[in-house]
């Protein structure tokens, strides 16, 4: 992703997230957090930092709240090398020093591991390794949350892959709490910020961020995912807002007209509770 000009002054770029981008990103950051109370009184957050569009965004976002709001909770930055080009890892320390972003950098052997387990397909075995880590990371630092940059169009490819590849109706929640580490919780602020703000936002504002920078994935054959985009992409020239409304539907679930359903591992028939119901 190639920015559109020079890098703009610090104070220009903060500037922007509450003036330029207020309808689009800012407003819609208060809201996710708000409408799913993503960040409770006292609450301590890892804001995890890949060195992607997202995450940048995602960590000044969080210090602009910071900054202008009720500093009801504290905030670590934290980015972990998974086996970085020294290139790659050195574009991530110049672009959170130019961003003002404290992060605490940590080396993790992520790619490699990945790379051995995984076969041809190493994303999701890397993706769970690497969350896995900045969990640890995280509880390591006093944290009780983990905030990650996933955005609108994650969720709705999400929805759209589980529903034509894995058979299933399930999208990706704004928040769920920790399996495997106490009292830890993952929080998505990003849910309702369209992917494009966040290109123009990072592009507008001179900043070259990182992309995947896997050299494992890069020699191996590609997910579903890109494929999924270009699908959505299509079916909104047709569909007016179809976007919106696939976002919609993991809300609007009519459980009078669904075949089953599963719940805390158990899996449901209509038929279980069709007798039951009067005629």
């Amino acid at each position: 992703m190639i920015p559109f000009n020079d890098k703009k002054p610090l104070e220009i770029i903060e500037r922007s997230i509450i003036k330029t981008y207020r309808k689009h990103i800012w407003a819609k950051f208060i809201k996710a957090i708000k409408e799913y109370e993503l960040i409770k009184d006292g609450d301590k957050i890892a804001v995890a930092i890949s060195g992607g569009k997202d995450s940048l965004l995602l960590a000044k976002l969080f210090q602009e709240l910071y900054k202008y709001g009720n500093r009801n909770f504290e905030l670590e930055f934290i980015a972990m090398d998974p086996g970085y080009h020294k290139e790659i890892r050195k574009l991530l320390e110049e672009n959170c020093d130019y961003l003002g972003i404290p992060v605490k950098i940590y080396d993790a052997d992520v790619f490699q591991v990945a790379n051995k387990i995984a076969g041809d397909y190493p994303c999701y075995m890397c993706a769970r390794m690497r969350r896995g880590s900045l969990y640890a990371k995280a509880q390591e630092l006093g944290c009780n949350k983990l905030a990650l940059g996933h955005h609108f169009n994650d969720v709705i490819e999400t929805t759209m892959l589980n529903v034509l590849c894995a058979a299933n109706f399930k999208t990706m929640m704004p928040k769920l709490k920790a399996e495997n580490f106490e009292n830890m919780e993952l929080i998505r602020p990003l849910y309702l910020i369209e992917e494009d703000y966040i290109k123009r936002f990072i592009q507008n504002s001179g900043i070259m961020p990182l992309n995947c920078a896997c050299m494992v994935a890069a020699k191996k054959i590609g997910n579903k995912r890109y494929e999924i985009k270009a699908l959505i992409e299509n079916l909104k020239k047709n569909f007016k807002n179809v976007d919106i409304s696939i976002f919609r539907a993991a809300g609007n679930v009519s459980m009078d007209g669904i075949l089953g359903f599963e719940k805390d591992g158990e899996k449901h028939s209509f038929l279980d509770f069709y007798d039951d119901e009067e005629i």
